[in-house]
């Protein structure tokens, strides 16, 4: 009867092919084959996972962008808004401005002699002429027999919160003839003052001139009635 030792032949084999690939593993050409595809399996998994980064950052880059630019144009768009709200505003004012103005320049004489006339309601003495108005400078020419009277009525006018400005009076006395002499007798001389006040009126402050009006009131003795000739033309 023949028989077989398996079990060496079995370890046998093994230890051959354990012996076969020591042999090949030992080649110094095996090991650097060995070791050039290790590395390059290193260095394409380096190389994917940095593309992998670059590109979820180019993405998340862009994303940031997209929204910046979105709250770029939000914001132009509320200061575009602003813009157009602000030169309406400047608009309306302008608006406003120009109808006051048209308003005061509407008043023209009736504001300029009303003025006067609350001042010479303050002094005694004083008899207009006459009144001129050309654009808005004023001539305003009368007479008194009380020079004190003129200083009075031109610090009325001087102290009216800016509705007269630059004033100038020109003063000049005169004699005349009183008509109350008898018969026969030389009628005795009477002395005036001749004045000229020119300045310049700015119908813009008739609302806040009242205050000063008032408080000018107190220090100006009352006047008698006096009458006011138009503007002349």
């Amino acid at each position: 009867m023949i028989r077989f030792n398996l079990l060496n032949s079995v370890t046998e084999r093994q230890g051959g092919a354990v012996v076969a690939v020591e042999r090949k593993t030992s080649s110094p050409v095996t090991r650097l084959l060995l070791l050039a595809i290790a590395v390059f399996a290193m260095t394409l998994g380096v190389i994917g996972w940095d593309v992998i980064s670059t590109v979820r950052a180019k993405a998340e880059a862009e994303h940031q962008l997209e929204d910046q630019k979105r709250k770029a144009a939000e914001l132009e768009a509320v200061m575009k808004e602003q813009r157009e709200l602000e030169a309406k505003i400047k608009n309306i004012d302008l608006r406003i401005e120009a109808i006051k103005k048209l308003r005061n320049s509407q008043a023209g004489p009736s504001a300029v002699l009303e003025a006067l006339r609350e001042r010479i309601k303050m002094t005694p003495d004083i008899h207009l002429q006459s009144v001129e108005q050309a654009g808005d400078q004023l001539t305003i020419k009368g007479s008194s027999k009380n020079e004190l009277a003129i200083t009075q009525f031109g610090r009325s006018l001087e102290f009216s919160g800016g509705l007269f400005t630059n004033l100038g009076i020109e003063t000049q006395r005169k004699e005349i003839a009183a008509k109350t002499a008898s018969a026969g007798d030389e009628p005795p001389a009477l002395e005036v003052v001749d004045f000229t006040i020119r300045c310049a009126y700015t119908p813009e402050k008739a609302g806040s001139s009242g205050s000063t009006l008032e408080a000018d009131a107190g220090s100006v003795p009352a006047a008698n009635d006096q009458s006011v000739s138009g503007p002349k033309s």
